[in-house]
């Protein structure tokens, strides 16, 4: 009997957890639907915000998507995937992060019954891709084009969308104002794909209404020696030199050593240090340029030299503002002052130093290749003007996209409603389970319109009744209702200018469907143990950190014990 009796076969270290099967699927599932519900209420312009304080003691007020996914720690391995989907959002259109995180959450909390009753989750998966596929052929045919149009046309359509994406956050009261100054910016930078040529400086003080754009480069001044006051703050087409180099008196020693028979032959070699810095600073002003900017130091000695001789010079300025001004202004930075020949200097018609708030800003403007713009904003609270940076960001980035794929939707849950009454009506035509699934999926859709009658106190189920009778209509023509929400009923967004770019709806839809489907494919979760002895090893390393690593680390090599 004892040699029918099977050995045990231990496949995996001792405390690993494994847990498999549909109980797994089902707390994947709600871990991924209780994240999505933290960013639930912060949809739509009257979304709420959220209050984050971390572990340093910083304070974060937001109702962006994806900074609330990245600040929250979720450890939970199923929920950060839609952790990444909010970033990979962000990352790609800017906008449209929380909506990602809801359209995920809601597929997964609509297939969660169907898993209970047993589906194989193949099945399911299937139905979605085959419903994903035909949302967004319907979103592009809805979409409607805004190429061929003025530039005059085109910018007040821009401002649209990015008045649209501003709505939701706190900066909305001012949207008119700040829509069109983000507008005039992406334009101001043309196809230039990098978003760094478009600076933001923050200015506490103020209010938003004291915001303003510069066509052209401006920050803060830099740390100044004796001498900065003397120099002119204002200059008209002034040639600009930009360095990378430190022109400050330096001690040039390279480890020499120097014997001297005689001590008169010390001072020529002080004055050899002497000369070599004032041969610099005379190539400089023989450039013929009238402003100075240098990424390292320029010391007390130079600021006073091109003081007395009325150049302007900023020492310590960042790469970042370095590099616009070079953009700007068609200069090139030099890294020696040798040769400096005009064609590496830039231009500009107008440079002044201005007084805002209580800082000073140096300001570049009339640049002639002007592919780069500053927004200075003003506002009372630093984490107010920090929200207002992010949702800044958010609108430049739309802006962005919509000039490059110039289609667009109606906002508002119009869209969804549109979608969610296609794929219903697809879903009659199809025999089989997968009816039920694409009807689920279908319902997930009106989670956008729900949720945005619910942030602002109105009963949702009145308002999506009105929706679906709206959108039912055989004529079509209720295609582009929405959501009205000033007052609570139902609205034409596309004629009131809720406006949204096509790319961002496509997109939260592939990637929120791409990550449920990859939810709903994981059949087990299995969790390693930290071995003790790794912990163990772990512990008497820190320690002998602690020690200096003396002789910790003398043993390990072989050494005989003292």
């Amino acid at each position: 009997m004892a040699s029918m009796m099977q050995p045990q076969i231990i496949l995996l270290k001792e405390g690993t957890d494994t847990s498999q099967g549909k109980a797994q699927l089902i707390s994947n599932i709600n871990a991924c639907t209780a994240l999505a519900d933290v960013v639930r209420t912060t949809l739509g312009p009257r979304g709420m915000d959220k209050l984050i304080h971390d572990d340093k003691g910083n304070t974060t007020i937001s109702n962006d998507g994806a900074t609330i996914m990245k600040l929250l720690d979720v450890v939970h391995p199923a929920a950060k995937i839609l952790v990444d989907i909010a970033k990979s959002q962000d990352s790609e259109v800017g906008d449209g992060t929380t909506t990602v995180v809801l359209f995920a959450g809601e597929f997964l909390k609509e297939a969660k019954p169907f898993m209970e009753d047993g589906v194989h989750p193949q099945n399911l998966i299937r139905s979605y891709r085959i419903a994903c596929q035909l949302a967004i052929e319907k979103i592009k045919e809805l979409a409607v084009s805004i190429e061929g149009k003025s530039m005059e046309e085109k910018k007040s359509l821009l401002q649209k969308c990015a008045a649209t994406t501003l709505s939701s956050k706190l900066i909305s009261g001012e949207k008119e104002f700040f829509a069109s100054m983000v507008v005039e910016a992406v334009i101001a930078i043309g196809n230039d794909d990098r978003l760094n040529m478009i600076g933001i400086k923050k200015v506490p003080g103020g209010n938003m209404r004291d915001s303003f754009l510069v066509s052209g480069v401006a920050f803060k001044k830099t740390f100044s020696y004796a001498g900065f006051e003397q120099q002119p703050k204002k200059f008209l087409n002034a040639k600009i030199l930009l360095l990378n180099i430190e022109l400050e008196l330096k001690s040039e020693k390279e480890n020499a050593e120097i014997r001297l028979s005689d001590p008169l032959q010390y001072q020529s070699i002080v004055d050899a240090e002497w000369n070599i810095i004032y041969d610099k600073l005379d190539k400089c002003v023989q450039s013929g340029a009238k402003i100075v900017l240098s990424r390292l130091a320029i010391g007390d000695l130079a600021t006073q030299y091109f003081a007395d001789r009325d150049i302007f010079c900023a020492g310590r300025v960042t790469e970042e503002d370095l590099q616009r001004v070079a953009a700007a202004t068609g200069g090139t930075v030099q890294t020696s002052v040798n040769n400096v020949i005009d064609e590496v200097l830039g231009t500009c018609e107008l440079f002044e130093e201005r007084q805002v708030g209580n800082e000073r800003f140096n300001i570049f403007s009339g640049c002639p290749s002007g592919q780069t713009a500053t927004i200075v904003l003003r506002g009372g609270a630093d984490q107010f003007i920090e929200e207002a940076e992010r949702s800044l960001h958010d609108a430049i980035m739309i802006v962005r996209r919509a000039l490059k794929n110039s289609t667009v939707v109606a906002g508002g849950g119009a869209i969804d409603m549109e979608i969610s009454r296609y794929l219903r009506q697809h879903a009659r035509t199809i025999a089989g389970k997968s009816q039920l699934f694409i009807n689920s999926y279908a319902k997930a859709f009106e989670v956008i319109p729900r949720q945005l009658c619910d942030n602002a106190g109105f009963d949702a189920t009145d308002v999506l009744n009105k929706l679906r009778q709206k959108h039912a209509l055989p004529s079509g023509e209720g295609a582009l209702f929405g959501v009205d929400i000033n007052t609570g009923g139902i609205i034409d967004t596309f004629a009131n200018f809720v406006w949204e770019p096509a790319v961002v709806k496509i997109n939260a839809i592939n990637a929120a469907t791409e990550a449920a489907c990859l939810i709903l494919s994981v059949d087990e979760t299995v969790k390693n143990p930290k071995s003790e002895s790794a912990q163990g090893d772990a512990a008497a390393g820190a320690m002998g950190r602690g020690r200096g690593m003396g002789g910790f680390r003398g043993r390990g090599r072989g050494m005989r014990r003292r």
